[in-house]
């Protein structure tokens, strides 16, 4: 009996031993990222997209947003004329500019980041008359990892006032 618990002492001694003996392993896939300059290129992602509907270059917008976009507008009031237009162009509609203010921008990791804010969109409507339209908007962007570019893949929008 002695002897048996010998054996299972040195056992249990040598397979604590061999624990203490493991390599500590250390995480490398933590991506160490400025977020100053992420903000800057989100910036100039929107300025980019902006500049793109002012300059009525509305094929470059793909360029802007990621292949499996999702984007849900307001479904009320005077943006129901505006849609209307867009899909079905009348008289003097143009799509003359987008004008986002973010009111804030978070980077939550090296890939993904939303913007939160309001945004105007002007237009000439059928009359020839400008019409400025607002919202207020969450969008979700992605890094693309082919162009290492910030791109809008998610966005709601509402007719609701973004309180102060």
């Amino acid at each position: 009996m002695k002897n048996l618990l010998f054996i299972l002492l040195i056992l249990f001694l040598l397979s604590c031993n061999e624990k203490n003996n493991k390599t500590e392993i250390k995480s490398t896939d933590i991506k160490e990222f400025d977020i100053q300059e992420e903000l800057s290129s989100i910036e100039e992602t929107r300025k980019g997209f902006q500049l793109a509907i002012k300059e009525k270059r509305y094929a470059d917008l793909r360029n802007f947003a990621s292949k499996d976009i999702i984007s849900l507008t307001p479904v009320c009031g005077t943006w129901e004329e505006y849609k209307r237009l867009r899909n079905e162009p009348v008289g003097s509609f143009s799509y003359d500019s987008l004008v986002m203010q973010p009111k804030e921008t978070i980077i939550v990791s090296d890939s993904v980041a939303y913007d939160f804010g309001t945004s105007s969109v002007y237009y000439t409507n059928e009359q020839g008359e400008p019409v400025e339209i607002q919202d207020t908007f969450l969008a979700i962007l992605k890094k693309d990892k082919n162009d290492g570019k910030w791109k809008l893949h998610r966005e709601v929008a509402t007719t609701n006032k973004l309180e102060k």
